[in-house]
């Protein structure tokens, strides 16, 4: 909530810094967001009243003026075209200062000499939506009084020389939501008393009010009062009003509701003023909607009613949604003459209800739904009827029409201060319990050392028990005041689980492989898989949809996680980084049609850079999996997965389980995420790794005989896989092969056109003996002769 300290300085003395007193208020439980200092980079900016203006004689667009500064008169030329003779300006003298930096001196403006500068809005750092359209385009003109004093600091005249201070407020008090609320924190604070405003109103009408107001669900409404004014005058309000509305983020309209938003950023009640001509019975009857009844609010929108919604109508026809916004058929125009002021109190409940099924959250629901005071109701119609007559905009009927069904009887708390200081740990008298109490306006009446009773005040709806009672006390003896106390009790050692292991070994070894672990969200936009290119008929489409989401791009869970993974890519690559390396393990969603979607477990892996390639990916791929424990697995060539490169992917398979998916992204894919490096992406089913891996370390004995290589070259087609080659090794080595390694492939002019030459070294060992040249050969000539057979393999010499 937007406070100005001008504002509060009404109520309570702050003889205090700023930022100090702020600080203070954190301290207290009022947390302080920021301070905003209005005017603090304005220099030498004084009101100048405008005696003279000249065409210049050298540009057709420039005119040459004569300003009454105050001490002197200086020569202003300007190209603004809303300014005359006897307005008063914004005067920026030479050796001032504005914000963002810019300094003001005498110069010439093609060849006349201009003193100084008339300023706009904008170039003051005040918000053109808080602007009239008049001045918008040109000067700041200072027309809100008859006269000003020339010379006099600008800051000074419009109220932006003090500081605004934006509260973080907790739901559990909305008596704070007003500056009233905050004078009462502050006065705690500080010490000091809460100075609240005199209302009287002076009834200044002959004849007194003649109005009837029905209450048909006293359940939904608790409180009805109104008050008429009459002879009212429409026009803008007072500077000073539109100064605190403003600096509280509320546009200023006209001075009538412009009066019911003060009062509700002033005391906590929203209120609404109605043409009363457009009410025409002579009564207010609140009641239920019709459904489907239809109604236009105030922003010229249609809404469709229910009958679980409570509307303020004249018997006939609706004026109002209750506690939401008022109905374009009664709003005050400029030919408004007489009013009525409504102020009421609406169960939050149903006000929220309202708001959440309309779309339409107003500042006047925001304050209902949280619960309001329903002792404020008539107070706050007084104060606007006082504001009425102080402004001299019209002339207020005797008496007040207030129906208040049943009043609520004032809540009773019974507290043991002996308990709540000893859960405290401090040493606190019961004259100074009492004392802070009585500061936060509680009534007390001592029973006993160890029974208490607090008389709650109307506008504190969040006491409810002792702990209340207690965390009062706590914020405003001062939580920096109570002993730290190590925490006593049993305790047990926490033991991660076998599959939280499995998931720190999946990590571990993916940050050794040199990626880097990320986090996103596990909600995202259904639109996430049609950039991926997912088939139509693909399960990853059937989505677990939010009920609530905060938008179109937060609307579904997740059921791949390649779309976060490349949005990750893109903000990398969008911001110059050569090069990235990435994983994540999280969860995808699959809904199911009985009870909880299930939750599965992903990693999902990305890279590009100059040195980065199909096989980098597969090697730290292979490097995780063979960590995990992962053995039977084999990698295939796979064409018919549309997010990949058809010549550049593949599956893993383990067991008959389809393990996942790598290799480089599609070239659709890259352009749909604005990608202009080549991308390669794995995604794995965690779930399926853990079930088929075996962690289990089995130890050997270091070999007691020497081992022996042989390399051979074969020539193969181009369409064989180095895989098969593998396998014909593996299967025919007899015990005697202990490894292979392919070190070379080649393509060139020594090779037909449509083969290779793939190139490996086979290591043979026995454990029993050292190994012949009679022993090794033919099992090496035998797996050459499968190798020929069937996969037509020739050694190359």
């Amino acid at each position: 909530m937007l406070v100005s300290v001008k504002w509060l300085r009404d109520y309570v003395d702050i003889d205090m810094d700023v930022k100090e007193f702020a600080d203070m208020m954190t301290m207290t439980g009022t947390k302080m967001e920021t301070v905003e200092y209005f005017g603090e980079d304005i220099e030498n900016v004084v009101v100048g009243k405008i005696l003279e203006i000249n065409p210049h004689p050298n540009a057709d667009k420039l005119i040459v003026t004569k300003v009454d500064a105050g001490e002197k008169v200086l020569q202003i030329v300007t190209g603004a075209k809303n300014v005359k003779v006897g307005d008063y300006i914004p005067l920026a003298i030479h050796g001032a200062k504005l914000p963002g930096g810019i300094k003001i001196k005498t110069g010439k403006l093609r060849g006349e000499v201009s003193e100084g500068m008339m300023c706009s809005a904008a170039e003051l750092g005040i918000d053109e939506k808080y602007v009239e359209e008049y001045k918008k385009n040109g000067i700041f003109l200072l027309d809100y009084e008859d006269s000003y004093e020339t010379g006099k600091d600008v800051k000074e005249v419009l109220g932006i020389n003090d500081a605004v201070i934006d509260f973080e407020l907790t739901s559990n008090r909305p008596d704070c939501r007003c500056v009233i609320g905050i004078a009462r924190e502050a006065a705690v604070t500080v010490g000091k008393k809460v100075k609240y405003p005199e209302v009287s109103v002076k009834e200044e009408a002959d004849e007194a009010i003649d109005f009837d107001v029905q209450i048909e669900n006293p359940e939904l409404c608790r409180r009805y009062a109104a008050r008429i004014v009459k002879d009212v005058k429409i026009a803008p309000s007072p500077y000073w009003m539109q100064r605190r509305l403003i600096e509280a983020g509320v546009r200023p309209i006209n001075n009538i509701v412009d009066i019911t938003n003060y009062v509700m950023l002033e005391m906590g009640q929203p209120m609404h003023a109605f043409d009363l001509s457009d009410i025409g019975t002579g009564k207010i009857v609140v009641r239920n909607a019709e459904e489907g009844e239809k109604f236009v609010t105030l922003d010229e929108q249609e809404r469709t009613l229910d009958k679980d919604m409570l509307v303020i109508t004249n018997g006939e026809k609706s004026l109002a949604l209750a506690g939401v916004m008022g109905g374009l058929n009664s709003e005050i125009k400029d030919t408004t003459t007489e009013l009525l002021f409504e102020s009421a109190n609406f169960q939050a409940e149903n006000v929220r209800a309202t708001s959440k099924k309309l779309g339409l959250r107003t500042e006047s629901s925001s304050r209902f739904e949280k619960g309001i005071d329903p002792n404020l109701a008539e107070l706050a119609v007084n104060r606007a009827a006082q504001l009425v007559e102080m402004l001299g905009e019209g002339k207020v009927l005797k008496g007040i029409e207030d129906n208040y069904p049943s009043k609520p009887e004032q809540k009773i708390l019974t507290v043991n201060p002996k308990r709540i200081t000893a859960r405290l740990g401090i040493d606190l008298p019961i004259a100074q319990f009492i004392e802070i109490l009585e500061s936060l306006e509680f009534d007390c009446d001592l029973k006993s050392a160890e029974e208490l009773e607090i008389r709650v005040p109307s506008f504190r709806l969040d006491m409810e028990q002792e702990a209340d009672v207690l965390e009062e006390i706590a914020r405003i003896y001062g939580f920096e005041n109570i002993p730290a106390k190590q925490l006593e009790g049993n305790y047990t050692a926490g033991i991660k689980t076998e599959r939280q292991k499995f998931n720190d070994i999946l990590k571990s070894t993916a940050l050794s492989t040199g990626l880097y672990e990320v986090l996103s969200y596990s909600f995202v936009s259904p639109s996430g898989v049609d950039k991926i290119k997912l088939p139509a008929d693909s399960p990853k489409r059937n989505f677990v949809k939010l009920l609530n989401p905060l938008g179109e791009e937060t609307s579904v869970m997740r059921t791949t996680m390649i779309p976060n993974m490349l949005d990750i890519v893109y903000t990398n690559m969008s911001r110059k980084n050569p090069e990235f390396a990435g994983f994540e393990c999280g969860h995808v969603f699959v809904p199911s049609e009985e009870g909880l979607p299930s939750e599965l477990n992903h990693m999902c892996m990305a890279m590009y850079g100059k040195e980065v390639d199909f096989f980098v990916l597969k090697g730290a791929v292979e490097k995780v999996l063979e960590r995990a424990g992962m053995k039977e697995y084999e990698i295939i060539p796979e064409k018919e997965n549309t997010t990949f490169h058809p010549g550049r992917c593949a599956k893993i398979v383990c067991n008959g389980a389809l393990v996942g998916y790598l290799g480089e992204v599609h070239p659709d894919v890259l352009e749909n995420y604005g990608l202009t490096q080549r991308v390669y992406v794995c995604e794995i089913d965690t779930d399926v790794v853990f079930e088929n891996s075996d962690r289990t370390i089995v130890f050997k004995s270091l070999p007691k005989y020497p081992s022996t290589s042989r390399d051979i070259a074969l020539t193969v087609k181009d369409e064989v896989y180095v895989k098969d080659i593998e396998d014909i090794i593996k299967a025919n080595g007899e015990g005697l092969v202990e490894s292979y390694r392919l070190f070379d492939v080649y393509r060139g002019s020594q090779i037909e056109t449509g083969y290779k030459s793939v190139a490996y070294s086979i290591t043979y060992r026995s454990a029993e003996k050292t190994l012949t040249d009679d022993d090794i050969a033919p099992v090496h000539e035998n797996i050459l002769k499968e190798l020929s057979e069937k996969l037509g393999a020739e050694l190359r010499a």
